[in-house]
């Protein structure tokens, strides 16, 4: 059950990837965030006034939590902010970027997680495995050769860093989750650090917006901006709910949520016209052979 759900997150978030790069071509980065943690706020906030006041609203359900206590606040907030940190990053990344370019990069992020989850939880890898991580570090070499056709120079592109920064910060945050799925609900984890982090934009955006003045960026209403939200939603609990069960692995659930770059490299090309779609494809095929590989080895 845990891979249907880490594979149902992966189609998710490459429906995410998508709607987050239509609703940046003509927004700021810090608008959007903003938006879209105040409707994943709205989206749990039933499941947390039923949880805090014991409401019984989702008796018998995963939306069944209790309470947060002061220890649980703590480790969501932490979350919050490593989180954020990484979505700040990547919508300047993606917003800038072709979306077939930030997509493989990204794919390749469960490799950072991996060498952690080896240090911290003892994982252990066998050979098929290791076989899929060794294609995945293959592709990242074959996307730095794709990115220079295009002008983008790997080694010199800020945009470029801010993709390996969330990729990075992303990685540390699966690490992470990890470790507190082991004490807290899944949904409570959702829920509050969603809260969290959208009092952070508020604040950050209110104060932005106090010192720009009538320089602010306005908001321009798309419907890929309530997407965002729904999606990722979707996406975070079908991937918090595997991690729950003691069966599953970090590394491998991690892994297999890249291959939503699949599913973005396909709206790339057809809704964005992206360029140099011949050898971007060579190195997707790199990842998903390697998605095989790992799947495999985990049986």
């Amino acid at each position: 059950m845990w891979l249907i759900l880490a594979f149902t997150s992966a189609i998710m978030l490459g429906f995410y990837d998508v709607a987050k790069k239509q609703a940046l071509r003509h927004n700021a980065v810090p608008n959007i965030l903003l938006l879209n943690t105040l409707l994943s706020s709205l989206i749990f906030l039933p499941v947390i006034i039923s949880g805090e006041f014991s409401m019984g609203w989702f008796s018998n359900t995963i939306f069944d939590i209790g309470p947060a206590t002061p220890r649980a606040h703590l480790l969501i907030f932490i979350k919050s902010i490593i989180v954020l940190s990484s979505w700040a990053f990547g919508y300047m990344g993606i917003k800038h970027l072709p979306i077939t370019l930030v997509g493989p990069i990204n794919a390749t992020r469960p490799v950072m997680v991996l060498l952690g989850a080896m240090l911290l939880f003892g994982e252990r890898l066998n050979a098929l495995q290791w076989i899929g991580v060794g294609l995945a570090l293959v592709s990242l070499f074959l996307l730095s050769r794709a990115g220079k056709r295009e002008g983008i120079d790997f080694k010199h592109n800020r945009w470029i860093f801010c993709v390996v920064a969330a990729a990075l910060l992303g990685a540390a945050s699966g690490l992470y989750d990890r470790y507190i799925m082991r004490e807290l609900p899944p949904l409570m984890v959702q829920g509050w650090f969603n809260i969290y982090q959208a009092v952070i934009m508020a604040i950050i955006v209110g104060i932005t917006a106090l010192i720009q003045g009538k320089n602010a960026s306005p908001i321009k209403w798309t419907w890929a901006i309530p997407m965002i939200s729904i999606l990722l939603s979707i996406a975070d609990l079908a991937y918090f709910v595997a991690l729950s069960n003691e069966e599953s692995m970090l590394s491998i659930v991690s892994m297999i949520r890249r291959s939503s770059v699949v599913v973005s490299f396909a709206c790339g090309a057809i809704l964005f016209n992206e360029k140099n779609l011949r050898a971007k494809a060579i190195d997707m095929a790199f990842i998903l052979i390697g998605m095989i590989f790992l799947w495999l080895g985990s049986q």
